[in-house]
């Protein structure tokens, strides 16, 4: 007599709530795609009945697919795995509209890049090529050396200024340099080149064109950059073993160099090679400082330099007659200037994965 009242007690629910499932009541695993695949056959037969649109049929597929599964949910398994479900769903489109556009460009840039992904195009430059031929060698080798001098003008500042600022820091300079910091990372790229311009036309005179110009024009870029990321990565190093470097009586200066920056050496080469990735990219300062030219330069402190943004901007915009092999070329480039830039992210997760700290399990 008790068990059966028990029983009955634990199975009746609180007054004024709703009567919940049993937790054991799931659906199965097949359930989702079969919710999604009949959801899809009755989204193909509504277009065909009106119009056919590949964008409708993707709506109705993922909205009805989408309410069937959380009906089905909400009767089998409650409301609250239904309403978990139905969270992941929004999720899972939200990924996907994501990707579209992604997916979409990389697509596009493959396709029509690969007509001039041959050994010309990297081993030429369009010195004397008018219409059909040419390559972007010149663009290239430009590209690969004023990122170099970036890299070698923003990472020095860039690390000393973040050691500065969570080593020794403090009060008012501290917070006017992060000021300073965090405007420089929001200022429009054009505004980097037209500083970097200016600067030069003070000692040069209007008119000048040098690699040198384009690397300080992307160093202001890089360097706000490289000093938040360095920042953040040297804040996650553990005080206690700053504390016990100062224990055994190392200086700080030596403890920042022997203990600091070997720990945060992984985060730190990563945080530089996507600061480097940030910049590589970059069209509006180098049209302002560095220009274009079909010939092939490599001195940085001499004339015109080619850079692999500014060829894809001018194949382009000024294509000339037929204008075909110029978009070519111009599609190519941005091939190859994705392919550079996805390369600096794998580099800097091997970066991070190879130099992390190792730890014992």
């Amino acid at each position: 007599m008790s068990t059966s009242i028990q029983q009955r007690t634990s199975g009746a629910s609180a007054p004024g709530t709703p009567p919940e499932r049993r937790e054991d009541g799931r659906l199965p695993r097949w359930a989702p795609w079969v919710s999604f695949a009949a959801a899809l056959a009755l989204a193909a037969l509504l277009g065909a009945l009106t119009s056919p649109n590949i964008v409708l049929l993707v709506v109705y597929t993922v909205v009805l697919g989408t309410v069937v599964l959380y009906m089905a949910s909400r009767v089998v398994e409650g409301q609250r795995r239904a309403a978990d479900r139905l969270v992941t769903c929004l999720v899972v489109t939200a990924f996907g509209i994501a990707m579209v556009p992604l997916v979409s460009l990389a697509y596009e840039v493959i396709r029509r890049g690969a007509q001039r992904f041959d050994g010309e195009f990297f081993g030429a430059s369009l010195l004397g090529v008018i219409g059909e031929g040419g390559g972007a060698y010149h663009a290239i080798m430009g590209t690969l050396i004023i990122t170099l001098l970036t890299t070698l003008i923003s990472v020095p500042i860039g690390l000393m200024t973040a050691i500065y600022l969570v080593e020794y820091g403090s009060g008012r300079l501290k917070r006017s340099i992060t000021f300073f910091v965090d405007v420089m990372t929001g200022i429009p790229s054009i505004v980097a080149g037209l500083f970097a311009y200016a600067l030069f036309v003070i000692f040069f005179g209007p008119g000048i064109r040098l690699g040198i110009m384009g690397a300080v024009a992307l160093s202001v870029l890089m360097i706000p950059v490289v000093v938040r990321s360095a920042e953040e990565v040297l804040k996650l190093v553990p005080n206690e073993l700053r504390e016990a470097a100062y224990a055994l009586g190392v200086p700080k200066w030596r403890t920042i160099l022997k203990v600091v920056i070997p720990t945060a050496i992984a985060g730190l080469g990563t945080g530089v090679t996507l600061a480097i990735a940030r910049v590589i990219g970059e069209t509006a300062p180098l049209l302002v400082t560095v220009g274009i030219t079909n010939g092939t330069n490599l001195n940085p402190f001499e004339g015109r330099m080619a850079t692999l943004p500014v060829y894809a901007f001018y194949q382009l915009t000024q294509p000339g007659v037929p204008p075909e092999d110029a978009i070519n070329r111009a599609w190519t480039a941005a091939l190859v200037l994705i392919m550079l830039v996805m390369g600096l992210n794998v580099v800097a997760r091997m970066i991070s994965r190879v130099f992390a700290p190792k730890t014992s399990r």
